[in-house]
């Protein structure tokens, strides 16, 4: 009975949330202010980004609470999550989930191989950065940028 008098005494303790980001979202972004349905493709990245994305989306960062929430088809998503330099065998396949959600959209190439190919660059197998496979609204630097990066550019997004 002890420790539940000492949690009904503590409350609830959690930490508040960081201030607003203050990049500005694309203008897109402001037809989906509330929240984005993301739908994350590796175009053929190291992987670095994408346990960086689980991270943003885990229980530490939870970019949910800002109204982003991870889907499976791209047919239900608001918002492209672009990973790694895009592949010859990924080309096409980004452009079709692409063109298969509906609009508005954003695509956010993550990273800095997404943005420039990174150490990729020069690659047999590499088509390009992926600015030249589809356009893009919002990039995020670095390698790997940082879940608090990831989730700062979602909440810009999200207008939370």
């Amino acid at each position: 009975m002890s420790l539940l008098r000492k949690i009904r005494e503590t409350g609830r303790v959690a930490e508040d949330a960081p201030p607003r980001p203050a990049p500005a979202a694309p203008p897109a972004a402001r037809r989906l202010a509330g929240s984005v349905q993301v739908r994350c493709v590796d175009a053929g990245s190291c992987n670095g980004c994408e346990i960086e994305i689980a991270a943003a989306f885990g229980p530490v960062y939870d970019a949910e609470r800002y109204g982003a929430r991870l889907v499976a088809s791209p047919r239900h998503a608001d918002v492209a999550l672009v990973t790694g330099p895009v592949t010859r065998n990924m080309a096409e396949p980004l452009r079709r989930t692409v063109a298969a959600m509906p609009r508005p959209r954003l695509v956010m190439a993550v990273g800095d191989c997404a943005l420039n190919c990174g150490e990729f660059a020069g690659g047999h197998g590499v088509e390009g950065a992926v600015t030249d496979v589809v356009p893009v609204d919002l990039r995020i630097e670095g390698c790997p940028p940082g879940p608090e990066r990831i989730v700062a550019a979602l909440r810009a997004v999200t207008g939370r």
